[in-house]
């Protein structure tokens, strides 16, 4: 089973808010992204890949890309890395 994170602790490794992490998913930028049920609520679950897209995101803002520049030069990152290890 591989270790999935809460939306607080995403927010903290990546440096992403949490608020700026609901947006980029409702904006599509994010995708699959796990829920946990417990009664009435659904929590956000992310995944290391996920982290580490989201991370790479962050990379590109900082470096001044727009955030659909971002998302698909970390997009298109992780497909060539899992590319290479095939």
């Amino acid at each position: 089973m591989k270790k999935t994170y809460s939306i607080g602790d995403t927010a903290r490794l990546t440096r992403i808010t949490e608020k700026q992490l609901r947006h980029w998913e409702e904006q599509g930028y994010l995708s699959d992204i796990e829920r946990t049920i417990c009664g009435d609520r659904a929590y956000r679950r992310y995944s290391e890949d996920q982290i580490k897209q989201i991370s790479k995101m962050k990379e590109y803002l900082d470096m001044g890309y727009t955030l659909k520049s971002s998302a698909k030069l970390a997009k298109d990152a992780a497909e060539n890395q899992a590319e290479e290890v095939k």
